[in-house]
């Protein structure tokens, strides 16, 4: 009986778990570890900001996630030994023969000065639960959305927070007495598609939005209301909503196995530079977007390497790095683009235009996991 290790309950390693128990049953020893009270989809943030929506009502709690052969432990980790695969938490230590890395990406707030101080992020769950408590305050002023750094979590994001700001201040009827700018290091808001980049920008022309591109945050001066850029501009701002700058979690760091904030992994299989340990999502460096759906896909091959290990199966396939990702276009729109990156010779990204289709295809996204994960 082998003893397969995962750390985090995400994306990438709920549909491992998922995997592993469907194929493998109880045969092998399949454990799972997070700190975390339960799962929450990256796009409920923007739910608890703009939709009056509750923590409790878009956490799915890890209780549910029952599955044959997989048990799910709600530890912290402190130390991780990849070479002898052995991991400490706060209460023990597992061993295991497979260990899979798939812990996320942390923020690393104390990277750009101020940012702490000001303390208005949308890219956790508590900072988009306090920003839900702000934004309804906000009637005039300069409301700057601006990135810290890439990569950074599901790139299309702080477009729609745009938009949905826009659409916030407009119902409220304070939207003449407001101002929207938005700062992103990329040259475009969605740089893999030409297409959908082109649509944002044009929803944000229409709107009124001030989009800045080919910028980062540098630092925050919140004395005086402005935040720096890397070419020593500055913005105005009487409400600043930040994504902060990301990096692998502090545990995975001092483990010895990243480089330059990410576990560099072959794209291809997933397999880091020890022997029968991998690394998914967030936590990787793999070639593709940080987005759920491709830790998902990236989730999917490494079972199929630890199935063909453990039971015979199929010669594994290769991480293609493709995906769905469902974009907010403000008003009750939704639209998508499909991300190439791995297959070809060149990344591509289809752009899909807001369509009623393409709602019921993003709440069929989140239904079909709730349902795979946690039986709802």
């Amino acid at each position: 009986m082998a003893r397969i290790l995962i750390l985090g309950a995400g994306f990438g390693g709920l549909e491992l778990a998922t995997e592993l128990s469907e194929q493998l049953g109880e045969g092998h020893e399949v454990t799972v570890i997070d700190k975390g009270e339960g799962f929450v989809f990256g796009y409920s943030k923007l739910d608890l900001m703009f939709r009056g929506r509750s923590v409790e009502e878009v956490r799915l709690p890890y209780a549910d996630f029952v599955k044959p052969g997989v048990t799910l432990l709600r530890e912290t980790v402190t130390a991780i030994d990849a070479e002898a695969k052995r991991v400490t938490t706060d209460a023990g230590v597992h061993e295991a023969d497979y260990l899979v890395i798939a812990l996320g990406a942390d923020f690393d707030l104390e990277a750009t000065p101020g940012m702490t101080e000001v303390g208005t992020e949308f890219y956790s769950v508590a900072g988009a639960e306090k920003l839900a408590r702000i934004i309804p305050t906000f009637a005039a002023g300069r409301a700057l959305i601006g990135v810290c750094g890439a990569p950074f979590k599901c790139p299309p994001a702080p477009s729609e927070c745009a938009l949905l700001l826009d659409d916030e201040l407009r119902r409220r009827g304070v939207r003449d007495a407001c101002e929207i700018a938005f700062v992103i290091p990329f040259g475009s808001p969605v740089p893999p598609s030409p297409e959908t980049s082109a649509a944002l920008r044009a929803e944000f022309e229409q709107r009124g939005i001030e989009l800045i591109t080919g910028r980062r945050i540098a630092s925050l001066d919140p004395g005086r209301g402005v935040a720096v850029l890397d070419d020593d501009s500055e913005q105005p701002y009487d409400l600043f909503l930040g994504v902060p700058k990301h990096r692998a979690p502090e545990v995975v760091i001092a483990s010895g196995i990243t480089e330059d904030g990410y576990v560099p992994v072959d794209p291809a299989t997933l397999a880091t530079r020890v022997p029968g340990v991998y690394a998914v999502g967030d936590v990787a460096t793999a070639g593709v977007p940080k987005a759920g759906v491709f830790a998902e896909g990236a989730a999917r091959i490494v079972a199929q390497h630890l199935l063909a290990a453990l039971a015979g199966g199929a010669e594994p396939a290769r991480h293609l790095g493709q995906g769905t990702c469902y974009i907010e276009f403000g008003e009750g729109r939704i639209g998508s683009v499909d991300i190439d990156f791995l297959s070809g010779p060149e990344r591509t990204g289809v752009f899909n235009p807001p369509s009623p289709e393409q709602m019921a295809l993003k709440e069929k996204f989140g239904s079909d996991r709730r349902a795979r994960w946690f039986d709802r």
